[in-house]
């Protein structure tokens, strides 16, 4: 194969995504294509796979399992993600596929403890897709003295070059930009993690556009509190997880549930937005890619305008809801090929790795 025949070389992959917020697993088939040094994307088909109650209910509380019920919680996500792959199969009928590159879902991160396990089996997928399967993308990294997050990062470089920054509006907010040639990256605070938990309390799963928050006011105090968190003044790199959440940000709002569910809401708008204005400072006339289901909250969006000078761009519906699946494709390329596909620049690691554990058929 000579050089010419190699750039254009199409690799077919299936990019997984189970995110933090638990609302089911993200699958998107994309084709990537390399030309003249530069990487082309195309999402061919994608869908999002909701969790059944139960199956979500035990991902919710893996922090309270068993080591055995760990385990199998492993082999029963990674049966749920192979069998949901061989039906999206069997309703696109994609003209081939390549690898099958999954996340999986985040049981425990505490990479300054020296490790973060996502589960979701990759022999259990490979075995029951016959497709070669990448998984656990964030161990070598840990190993290697990084985060193990964020990943996104490789992705934002290759396929999203011209905006200065590209910002993630998940169950947590997670930024990158171009610093002085060099990708930087960091966690920024929960978002739909946070509003969750107090639409939760209201009866419903999540705040719709804004809506209650927008009945509220903001309380000063609590916001400063909010503020003061002691992570928001560590330099990167730096990652947010459910231990974090749990013992730091929602303990201080449990100790505001004087206040009503929407003055809480309100003021947790308000601090998500002066954290990601605080994340962009490096520019205020630039450009700003939003992804992620938060980019569906039109007062978040809002207030994240209000607060920040740059031009917010929220590209079309498919690549809001499916950007990260189809990072991890990507990475899955990247990975294939032996390239670089985690970035030390952004989790602090010794060095850039190529990530991902693949179990050939």
């Amino acid at each position: 194969m000579n050089q010419l025949q190699e750039e254009r070389e199409r690799h077919h992959l299936i990019g997984i995504m189970s995110g933090s917020s638990l609302d089911g697993v993200d699958i998107a088939f994309c084709i990537f294509q390399q030309v003249n040094g530069g990487w082309y994307y195309s999402i061919e088909q994608a869908d999002t796979i909701p969790f059944d109650k139960h199956l979500a209910e035990r991902l919710s509380k893996l922090n309270e399992s068993t080591a055995e019920s760990f385990v199998d919680m492993d082999i029963q996500l990674g049966r749920f993600i192979g069998n949901t792959i061989n039906e999206f199969i069997e309703a696109h009928r994609p003209e081939r596929i390549d690898y099958i590159a999954s996340h999986g879902h985040t049981a425990f991160h505490n990479p300054q403890k020296g490790y973060s396990s996502q589960i979701g089996n990759g022999a259990i997928i490979a075995a029951l897709t016959n497709i070669p399967a990448i998984t656990d993308f964030r161990s070598l990294d840990v190993a290697l003295g990084g985060q193990g997050a964020p990943l996104v990062p490789i992705g934002d470089a290759y396929l999203f070059p011209e905006y200065d920054y590209c910002l993630n509006l998940g169950g947590y907010s997670n930024i990158s930009f171009n610093q002085e040639g060099t990708r930087g990256a960091f966690d920024i605070c929960p978002v739909n993690k946070a509003i969750n938990y107090l639409a939760n309390q209201a009866g419903r799963e999540m705040d719709n556009d804004g809506k209650m928050a927008a009945r509220g006011n903001v309380d000063e105090m609590l916001l400063e509190h909010l503020n003061k968190l002691d992570f928001y003044h560590a330099p990167p790199p730096k990652s947010l997880g459910d231990d974090w959440l749990n013992t730091s940000f929602l303990e201080v709002l449990k100790n505001a549930s004087r206040l009503s569910l929407q003055d809480q809401l309100r003021t947790v708008y308000e601090h998500i937005a002066i954290q990601i204005h605080e994340a962009s400072r490096g520019t205020s006339d630039g450009t700003i890619l939003v992804t992620g289901g938060g980019a569906h909250n039109q007062f978040l969006m809002d207030r994240i305008r209000e607060r920040n000078t740059n031009r917010i761009v929220i590209p079309e519906s498919r690549l809001v809801e499916f950007k990260e699946a189809l990072i991890f494709a990507f990475m899955g390329v990247l990975r294939s090929k032996g390239m670089t596909n985690c970035l030390a620049s952004v989790t602090g690691a010794s060095k850039d790795s190529s990530g991902g554990v693949i179990y050939e058929i």
